[in-house]
């Protein structure tokens, strides 16, 4: 059995033994060292988030059993891809250097599709299951409309079609951004320095956090899920909220009531309430409009 092989024969277990290995650790660290005291009743929450989560995962077996790997493989098999085609022999990319190409490309893509997914109305109506949480805790990482799940897969797919991503960077990927979803999205806090640190390279529970506030121009920010290089090269970088990590509110302002955040069938039904009104990302800058009140006020 080769490696491509048995990665292809043990990709769930892999990807499992992972996210319920990280799963426990943030959930207990969030017992021992909360950052914040929730607002809604963890019970409530982690039963229906998680349902969701389920939910999807069945979906998604059915819809693609082959999966991403699956993807990975067939393009592999037929020499599909940008790294596929630089394999022939008068340019040899090593795997190594293959896969760490392949990894970095799929979190920029992924980086793009978040501040697509905020920038479309429609695509914002669908997204908004995962802001309109209350509360912020592991299991919010993995809290998203079935639709954008679904959508999100098409994505990677064609992703790793044309990037001819190897089968083991796409279980890297998988099993990273896993990880770093649960992990960023922890309701849990880091030493100031080595918060610092760690965000040169990779998403923080409290970098991660401004990008959930109820304010426009701080949900707005930080759209990185692994790296952080996407945030500040492209100028969506916010260090803190105005209101600092406990002083600042979850969630999205027209949806405060347990009944329309929190229920999953109030989840799945989300996307279809309202008016599409506007975009989601706009040009205001916050900070002007604040003192212009204040001025208005005096």
């Amino acid at each position: 059995m080769t490696f491509n092989e048995f990665i292809l024969t043990n990709e769930v277990t892999i990807r499992l033994s992972f996210f319920f290995g990280v799963f426990a650790i943030m959930a207990i660290w969030e017992v021992i060292a909360p950052r914040r005291a929730l607002t809604v009743s963890k019970t409530i929450r982690w039963v229906n988030n998680l349902g969701l989560v389920f939910f999807n995962t069945f979906v998604l077996r059915i819809l693609f059993p082959a999966a991403a790997v699956g993807v990975a493989a067939f393009a592999e098999t037929h020499g599909w891809g940008l790294l596929n085609y630089y394999e022939l022999p008068d340019f040899y990319l090593p795997e190594l250097l293959a896969i760490v190409i392949a990894v970095v490309a799929m979190d920029f893509i992924i980086y793009l599709q978040h501040v697509m997914v905020h920038a479309v109305p429609l695509l914002w109506r669908i997204h908004r299951v995962h802001h309109a949480d209350l509360d912020y805790d592991v299991t919010t990482g993995a809290r998203f409309h079935t639709i954008e799940i679904i959508l999100s897969m098409l994505i990677k797919f064609a992703t790793i079609i044309v990037l001819g991503a190897p089968v083991v960077a796409v279980v890297i990927f998988e099993v990273v951004l896993n990880a770093l979803a649960m992990f960023n999205h922890g309701n849990v806090g880091l030493p100031k320095s080595l918060d610092t640190f760690l965000r040169c390279f990779i998403v923080t529970p409290d970098m991660h956090r401004v990008h959930h506030s109820v304010e426009d121009d701080e949900t707005n920010s930080n759209f990185g899920f692994n790296l952080t290089w996407w945030d500040r090269l492209f100028g969506t970088y916010r260090d803190q909220p105005r209101g600092g990590q406990l002083g600042f509110t979850i969630g999205i302002h027209k949806y405060r009531d347990i009944k329309q955040t929190n229920w999953i069938t109030d989840m799945m039904m989300l996307p279809f309430k309202g008016k599409v009104s506007e975009y989601a990302i706009n040009t205001r800058n916050w900070d002007k409009e604040w003192n212009s009140q204040q001025k208005t006020e005096d």
